[in-house]
């Protein structure tokens, strides 16, 4: 009884969708490619509050920010067998609205906006140490965890909400890629570290307010120290860092390289078998260009199956 009660709080819990991706690099997803059993479903239901210097698009070359942006996102996740390997498809539709205020070249600015962003889609697969398996398969490994690879591809699509004329926009008009390689490392039974290394790379936005706008690729780590403490409860320490990302908007380069750094701490607390209650905070560490913002996530996470 105790096995299959701890089963199904697994299956349940053990992924777990990233909640701030509209902010793109600046995102923290602890636990992103610790696998779960074949076939497993999870909905989820979540809500952030971004205040301070964040835009919906960071890449925004508007100054002095200070903003309150309230997100509702809902998300779907899969686990599939992939080659083999343990893969998992996340689907997640964000929907925001706030207010951003800030200057543009020495001219004050003011958006209220709300609206659906760019929804996301994210594939992802365990490369080595997790082959597709079963719920009997995944209670050994949890028992005995071993190293994780693991590789995945984000895209969001630009599909959100974007008005010509406007500077600040829900939706960013332009495809972004996010290409990343995970691994966990053990570090005792109930100890596990998680490195990730990703870039984001744009296409252009040829109907951008003052001019046709490109960007550099940003080049995001993070680092996760997750500590387990029984099926389905956990808690970790996040850090990221991230930086590039200069753009050329209208053929003029501006001085928007970044260098940013984010501290953050997620716990996810089971309930009632099939659910769970996930909370998060992250504040910026270090700011080289926007990044000094306080951010708060709500989720409720549901198995399907």
């Amino acid at each position: 009884m105790k096995r299959k009660l701890a089963v199904s709080i697994i299956l349940a819990l053990i992924l777990v969708v990233g909640l701030a991706s509209f902010i793109q690099p600046q995102e923290l997803t602890p636990r992103a490619y610790w696998p779960a059993p074949k076939g497993t479903m999870v909905a989820v239901f979540g809500y952030v509050y971004s205040s301070g210097d964040v835009l919906m698009d960071p890449s925004i070359p508007l100054y002095g920010v200070d903003s309150k942006i309230h997100t509702g996102i809902v998300a779907y996740l899969q686990t599939l067998s992939l080659w083999g390997r343990t893969a998992n498809l996340v689907v997640e539709l964000p929907y925001s609205w706030g207010t951003t205020k800030g200057r543009l070249f020495d001219t004050p600015a003011r958006r209220d906006f709300q609206g659906f962003n760019d929804p996301g889609i994210t594939l992802s697969v365990n490369l080595l140490g997790a082959p597709s398996m079963t719920p009997k398969d995944f209670l050994g490994l949890r028992a005995n965890p071993r190293p994780i690879l693991g590789a995945s591809i984000k895209v969001l699509a630009p599909i959100g909400r974007y008005e010509k004329g406007r500077l600040i926009n829900v939706g960013t008009h332009r495809w972004s890629f996010k290409p990343e390689l995970g691994y966990i490392i053990p570090l005792a039974k109930k100890w596990l570290l998680e490195l990730d290394l990703g870039a984001w790379f744009f296409t252009a936005d040829n109907d951008f307010i003052v001019g046709k706008r490109e960007q550099s690729p940003i080049i995001a780590l993070q680092t996760h120290l997750v500590r387990r403490f029984k099926a389905g409860f956990w808690a970790s320490l996040d850090v990221n860092y991230f930086t590039g990302g200069k753009q050329t908007i209208g053929g003029s380069e501006l001085i928007d390289w970044q260098h940013n750094s984010r501290i953050g701490g997620t716990v996810v607390v089971p309930f009632l078998k099939r659910h769970a209650i996930k909370v998060g905070y992250s504040f910026g560490a270090y700011t080289k260009f926007g990044n000094d913002f306080n951010q708060f996530q709500l989720s409720y996470q549901v198995r399907l199956n």
